[in-house]
């Protein structure tokens, strides 16, 4: 199994032709640095194909999801960059609204 001890996300969209190197320099590009054991997460324009690269301390794995109907919940502005819980990962990947898990769904008195 490949360690993950942190997980995220690019809201700027990745050209789903993207490989493994193509990939790694967008990573490095976009979160300053590849580090081990964590997972950089990137979707296409129209959000129902995603591509994440995860470095293992060794080398770095490259996997794509796409969905056969709807779309990812990705956040639309293209400059940020999120780290997520394991419980938002497991939301996203489902196609879920993984925004509303964690403390992004507490409700509170104002």
């Amino acid at each position: 199994m490949i360690r993950v001890d942190a997980v995220w996300l690019a809201a700027e969209p990745l050209d789903m032709r993207a490989g493994t190197e193509a990939a790694l320099i967008r990573v490095v590009k976009v979160f300053g640095e590849a580090r081990p054991h964590h997972a950089y997460l990137f979707a296409n324009r129209r959000a129902n194909r995603m591509k994440v690269l995860v470095h293992d301390g060794i080398g770095v794995w490259l996997a794509a999801r796409r969905l056969n109907s709807g779309k990812f919940a990705w956040p639309r502005d293209a400059a940020a960059t999120l780290a997520l819980s394991a419980a938002q990962l497991d939301a996203l990947v489902l196609g879920l609204p993984w925004q509303r898990i964690g403390e992004g769904g507490v409700i509170r008195v104002v």
